[in-house]
């Protein structure tokens, strides 16, 4: 067994962490932590009283090395990069949820704040886990994909190499309340979501960004990429839907099977998919229809789960020599 910690268990990411490593065959839980602590893990997430019982203490790097050969940090930008730092200087290795470490410098600098960890940062690998399998098994530090490019990029990228790269793409993305985080806003107000949905930073969102570089580094190609979220009301999931120029006639459906066809979580569908089928799980469904030259996309994920914590566990699993889906959940919360 190799002993593990979560840094950050009081948000949603990280109470789905804990759950994920509670039987987990590979991971002791051993150390969990936020920047407050003094509490129990079932004062802080009464869903989990008689499920387990350890203390939350205040942050420390160097109790963490002392407790776990592996960290997962479920904490907002810029506060993660500092911890991850002295975890790495350590020797202990770190599974990072938050976008310190997923996007080139000049890219996070221009769109977060200024990097304090540049020396770690071209050492990260991008834990989009089908497209960087066999760089996170040989890697100390994992960076965990945004959940709307998680979901937007297992769609787009297998259409790249037959997509017109000078038309722009359209994404349109909607996601569950619970993407926005734990903190109360009036965007997240009951009030505000209830029966109600709305685009929030539209074509300013960073993660546009984000998604544009790594059809970069993936595909050798430059894409505008046009990104509008919408925020609905329902707690989990999300559904990504983009809209792409073909450049020559193709089967959609055909090219995802066939891209597709050794990865076990990436489910395709013959019809339009929808949040419900994956939500508790860490599939991706995917669907793809064509019009002429005019591609459609569409794909749908858990955004806790896929879209971080499941996804962070499957990083971890190969960074320690595990089988990826080791503990991974597969059971959708249907009805």
């Amino acid at each position: 067994m190799i002993n593990v910690g979560v840094v950050g268990a009081s948000g949603y990411t990280g109470l789905e962490l804990v759950k994920l490593l509670l039987n987990h065959q590979g991971f002791k839980l051993n150390y969990l932590a936020t920047t407050q602590g003094d509490v129990m893990i079932e004062q802080l997430h009464p869903s989990l009283l008689d499920v387990i019982s350890l203390p939350v203490e205040k942050a420390d790097a160097s109790v963490v090395a002392q407790s776990c050969e592996l960290v997962f940090l479920a904490l907002p930008h810029k506060a993660s990069m500092g911890f991850a730092k002295e975890l790495l200087d350590k020797g202990v290795k770190v599974v990072d949820l938050s976008a310190d470490y997923r996007l080139e410098l000049e890219t996070y600098e221009a769109h977060y704040c200024t990097h304090e960890d540049i020396a770690h940062l071209p050492k990260s690998v991008y834990a989009l886990i089908e497209y960087y399998r066999e760089a996170l098994k040989t890697t100390n530090l994992a960076a965990g994909p945004g959940c709307y490019p998680t979901a937007t990029l297992l769609g787009i990228l297998p259409f790249i190499p037959y997509l017109d790269t000078n038309a722009p793409l359209f994404v349109d993305a909607k996601s569950g309340v619970s993407g926005a985080g734990k903190a109360l806003s009036e965007m997240t107000h009951f009030v505000n979501i209830n029966d109600n949905i709305f685009a929030y930073n539209p074509l300013k969102h960073r993660h546009a960004p984000e998604i544009a570089e790594k059809i970069e580094k993936i595909h050798g190609v430059k894409m505008s990429v046009n990104f509008v979220p919408h925020l609905i009301p329902a707690t989990r999931g999300e559904l990504v839907s983009v809209y792409a120029t073909l450049k020559e006639n193709i089967d959609p459906l055909e090219v995802l099977k066939k891209h597709y066809a050794n990865d076990a979580f990436v489910r395709i569908r013959e019809n339009p998919v929808d949040i419900k089928s994956t939500s508790g799980t860490h599939f991706c469904d995917i669907f793809a229809a064509k019009n002429g030259n005019a591609l459609f996309v569409s794909s749908a994920i858990d955004n806790l789960l896929r879209g971080a914590s499941s996804q962070a566990l499957a990083a971890a699993n190969l960074m320690c020599g595990y089988d990826e889906g080791m503990g991974l959940p597969v059971i959708a919360y249907v009805p």
